[in-house]
């Protein structure tokens, strides 16, 4: 680590899945302006081209259009690319989908969608990682985007609390199984970030609704940004102590 840029990522390969918008693409553009070389994955390869005219050294960076809820049409792709540029050194898994259902009307195939995309994919990716993109010395970040819902309830948000909690434990677990390599799992839970996503949440449909979530978050909501800020240190060398643990970014929501 250098001691006068403790952040920086020069030198590391990062990937980034939901790279094309929102908190993934925060996250991208932060992580190119400290330096890295970006795969940058997401399902719509336009929008994923305008994540790239965004980042700094865009000419070193890969996009590629994968779509993650295909049950696992798109691992060998990822594999594929994942070793042609290894040695890997971070992931970020910002891809995710946020449903609404009220638990009674909970069908089959929307748990499977949600958990394909939220969890079961980010699982697929660290497999690989783990087996093709590691160095030979070892050394690794894996940052999870997870969600307060992991830590308190919400009514209509159950579905999206369940896969958002399994990353917190899967990040705990693996913490440990991996420390001998000294490969590092951490996982952010954000509060309300202001996304596309967040767009078309029930809260935006009202203006009573909006200053409802608004009087839950004392510093406001929150914006891509910071999210991409708060990856960096876990992807970075400052964080080299830090691993197992749910980093709360969520503007005072938890502290009420």
């Amino acid at each position: 680590m250098n001691p006068a840029q403790p952040f920086s990522l020069s030198g590391k390969t990062i990937v980034i899945t939901g790279a094309s918008s929102g908190i993934g693409q925060a996250i991208a553009i932060s992580s190119a302006h400290q330096g890295a070389k970006l795969l940058l994955l997401g399902r719509d390869q336009e929008r994923l081209n305008e994540t790239l005219r965004l980042c700094e050294n865009g000419e070193k960076h890969v996009t590629l259009s994968l779509d993650l809820q295909k049950s696992t049409e798109w691992i060998a792709d990822f594999q594929a690319v994942a070793k042609s540029h290894a040695p890997i050194d971070g992931f970020v898994h910002a891809a995710g989908v946020s449903p609404t259902i009220p638990f009674k009307v909970m069908k089959a195939h929307q748990m499977m969608e949600a958990f394909d995309l939220n969890l079961f994919s980010a699982v697929h990716i660290i497999q690989i990682l783990t087996k093709v993109g590691i160095k030979s010395s070892g050394g690794m970040s894996m940052v999870l985007i997870s969600s307060v819902m992991s830590e308190v309830g919400e009514k209509g948000k159950s579905l999206y609390a369940m896969t958002k909690s399994a990353l917190i434990g899967l990040v705990k677990s693996l913490a440990l199984e991996y420390a001998d390599k000294n490969i590092r799992f951490n996982a952010i839970s954000a509060s309300v970030v202001d996304t596309p996503l967040s767009m078309n949440s029930y809260y935006r449909k009202s203006e009573e609704a909006l200053n409802e979530v608004l009087g839950q978050h004392p510093l406001g909501l929150g914006k891509p940004e910071d999210i991409g800020n708060s990856s960096v240190f876990l992807l970075s060398d400052a964080s080299k102590w830090v691993t197992g643990t749910n980093l709360i970014i969520d503007g005072g929501y938890l502290a009420r």
